[in-house]
C-alpha cells in the first residue's frame, strides 16, 4: 500500500493528539508524519506508531512534500496556513470553522455526504462537532422520509472548550464541595453543577453562533437549501461526549419501528434503544469510541402531520465529532483515489 506523507497541525493540542491517536489506531498508510505546533512546542517529542517525532513549527515552509495536513488549530491560523499547504500540493482537511460556510469547499461527514469530496479545491472542511452528531443519524432517515424540519437541544461536554474547560469543572467542582468562591474562566459562568444555556457569541437574531451552525451546516451537509432548524445548545457538567434532544417532522410518514430499522443499518450509528430495561444512549458509555448511539425513539406526540419523530443521541464529539471525522474523510478520499 502506498504510504503518505501526513500533517497534523496543532498536534499538541487536544484534538491534534485526538488525530494522532486516530490515525495510529485506524493504521492510517503514514509513511511520514509532520507534527507541527506553535512556536513554544517545538522541539518537543511525541510517539507514533512506536517512533519518537519532534514537533516542528507550523509555518507555510513545514508543508513541502506534503500529501495531506490535518488542521487542528484557530480559524485565524487555518485562513493563514490552509492555503500555504495547499499551494505546496497538500490537501486540508480542517477542523476549525474558518472554511465550512465557503460555497468553494465541501463541508463533509463521510457517512452522509461523501460525493461533496469530488468537488474540493485543495481544503475540506471538517463541520462542528454538535452537527456531526445529529447528521449521522439524520442522513438516513432523511433518505427514507425525506426531513423538513429540525428542532435540536444540545447538551454539550466541557472537552468541546479544550483543555481549560475540562480543568474548570475538575477544579470548580472541588471548590464547590469544599465551599470555596468559584471564579470562572473557561465559561461566563459556573460550570460545576450547573447548566449555562450559552455557547460561542450571540448572533443578531438571539441565537448563538454555536445554534447557528447547526442551521447553516445542516443545509449544506444534507443539501437542503431551505431545511428548517431550530436548535438551543448548552453547556452541561459533563467531561466528554455531546448529547443531543432531536425533533424532526418528515415529508412521508416515519414510525419509530422504521426509525430503528433504519438506523440499525445505518453506518455509524449504533442503536440503544429499551427504556422498559433502562437502556439509551449516554455520555459515560459513548465517550472514547467512534459511534453516534441513538435511542428514546418515539413518535412526536404535538405534531398535526403525525409525521414527527423525537430521539436522543450520544456521541464523543472529540473522536467523531473532531479527529475520527476528520481522518475518515482522508480514508474515504483515498478510497475514491482522490489523493
Amino acid at each position: 500500500m502506498k504510504q503518505y506523507v501526513v500533517a497534523v497541525v496543532g498536534a499538541m493540542g487536544a484534538v491534534g493528539k485526538e488525530m494522532l491517536d486516530t490515525l495510529e489506531r485506524r493504521s492510517f498508510p503514514v509513511g511520514t508524519l509532520k507534527a507541527l505546533d506553535v512556536e513554544v512546542n517545538v522541539g518537543k517529542e511525541i510517539t507514533f506508531n512506536g517512533k519518537q517525532v519532534k514537533v516542528e513549527l507550523s509555518c507555510a515552509d513545514a508543508f513541502k512534500g506534503v500529501d495531506i495536513a490535518l488542521f487542528a488549530v484557530a480559524d485565524k491560523v487555518s485562513l493563514a496556513l490552509a492555503p500555504e499547504a495547499v499551494k505546496n500540493g497538500a490537501v486540508v482537511i480542517d477542523n476549525s470553522a474558518a472554511w465550512r460556510m465557503d460555497e468553494n469547499t465541501p463541508l463533509v461527514v463521510p457517512e452522509v455526504n461523501p460525493e461533496a469530496l469530488r468537488e474540493h479545491k485543495g481544503i475540506i472542511a471538517n463541520p462542528n462537532c454538535s452537527t456531526i452528531i445529529a447528521m449521522v443519524p439524520l442522513k438516513p432517515l432523511h433518505d427514507y422520509a425525506g426531513i423538513k424540519r429540525i428542532i435540536a437541544s444540545t447538551f454539550q461536554a466541557v472537552s468541546g472548550a479544550g483543555i481549560a474547560g475540562l480543568n474548570e469543572l475538575r477544579d470548580q467542582a472541588q471548590q464547590v464541595l469544599n465551599g470555596e468562591e468559584i471564579n470562572p474562566q473557561a465559561f461566563a459562568h459556573q460550570i460545576a453543577f450547573n447548566l449555562i444555556p450559552h455557547i460561542d457569541y450571540f448572533e443578531e437574531n438571539a441565537y448563538t453562533h454555536e445554534e447557528m451552525k447547526m442551521f447553516r451546516e445542516g443545509r449544506k451537509i444534507l443539501g437542503i437549501p431551505d431545511l428548517m432548524v431550530n436548535c438551543t445548545c448548552v453547556r452541561v457538567p459533563v467531561y466528554r461526549s455531546h448529547s443531543e434532544s432531536i425533533t424532526i417532522e418528515t415529508e412521508r410518514p416515519l414510525s419509530p419501528e422504521i426509525v430503528r430499522e433504519v438506523l440499525a443499518k445505518a453506518p455509524g450509528v449504533k442503536v440503544v434503544d429499551d427504556p422498559a430495561n433502562k437502556e439509551y444512549p449516554m455520555p459515560v458509555d459513548t465517550a472514547n469510541q467512534d459511534l453516534i448511539y441513538v435511542g428514546r425513539i418515539r413518535e412526536d406526540i404535538s405534531s398535526e402531520s403525525k409525521n414527527g419523530i423525537t430521539f436522543w443521541c450520544s456521541g464523543d464529539q472529540i473522536r467523531k465529532g473532531a479527529a475520527v471525522n476528520a481522518v475518515q474523510i482522508a480514508e474515504k478520499m483515498l478510497e475514491m483515489e482522490l489523493i
